[in-house]
């Protein structure tokens, strides 16, 4: 399968853009002073399940990403 460069592009962008929004956001859940994410400094539930989308995010962004960037070097390799 050929990629073309503004799909390349978008992959990679979007496994970049993946990484700095999570990574936010994981920084955020850790500091939650709400107690959503902690209740007498336990983890909870919505801890949890929060940080399992975030590495679920962060494998996939970074899968992606990889797609795109195989991809821009495929055509740079070609011309």
């Amino acid at each position: 399968m050929k990629l073309s460069r503004p799909v390349s592009w978008f992959l990679l962008a979007f496994g970049v853009w993946s990484w700095v929004i999570w990574v936010t956001f994981v920084r955020n859940l850790f500091k939650d002073s709400s107690g959503l994410a902690f209740d007498d400094g336990r983890p909870t539930a919505y801890f949890w399940v929060h940080l399992a989308l975030a590495v679920v995010s962060f494998v996939w962004g970074t899968a992606i990403g990889v797609i795109g960037l195989r991809g821009l070097r495929a055509l740079r390799r070609k011309s």
